[in-house]
């Protein structure tokens, strides 16, 4: 058959008879019921398309997916998980829950100031040499602990300083200093 009628040499009879039969009543009423159904179906979905472009785009429905707002602390914890600062906040958590980990006694007067990830390394500041010298006896077995809490690792080393160590309170020079002396200072460190 060829595009302006049946191949020359051939009735229209004979061509019918070698294809399939023509569909008839209820197959014809099918075909076009599934045409039209996917013609609205393509309507439809042109219409809401055109619908959420002039609501300011997609909106959330009954059903939880990717747009739907989170939790706080499931999105605290994505964050965390994107940006790598799992073991920076596990030590901030240690450290809020500092009297649990030392003891009471300890807490009252040591307390962690801060931690480098880098080294691994936590500083904490003592209120007397007394306890400063306690806690660098104590700092094996609180590293063992904290890295049992963090993960293996992540503390190498505790720092501890005294009340006038590094970075702490200068000494205070008043009428009652002797010239040269260092008073209670020279104790410390």
């Amino acid at each position: 058959m060829t595009a302006d009628g049946p191949v020359s040499g051939s009735s229209p009879e004979q061509g019918r008879s070698d294809r399939t039969p023509e569909p008839s009543g209820v197959d014809l009423a099918r075909v076009a019921l599934r045409a039209a159904r996917e013609a609205a179906r393509a309507r439809g979905d042109a219409a809401q398309q055109k619908k959420q472009a002039r609501r300011g785009g997609l909106r959330s429905g009954a059903r939880a997916d990717g747009r739907d707002p989170m939790a706080l602390g499931p999105a605290i914890n994505r964050l965390i998980t994107e940006r790598g600062w799992e073991t920076p906040a596990a030590v901030g958590g240690v450290m809020g829950r500092w009297p649990q980990i030392v003891g009471e006694d300890v807490a009252k007067h040591c307390v962690p100031e801060r931690y480098d990830e880098d080294e691994r390394v936590l500083v904490v500041r003592c209120d007397s040499t007394a306890w400063a010298t306690n806690l660098r006896l104590l700092a094996p077995t609180l590293v063992a602990r904290l890295n049992e809490d963090l993960g293996h690792g992540a503390v190498r080393l505790i720092k501890v300083h005294g009340p006038g160590g590094a970075g702490g309170a200068g000494r205070r020079y008043g009428p009652l200093r002797a010239p040269g002396s260092k008073g209670p200072g020279d104790t410390y460190g």
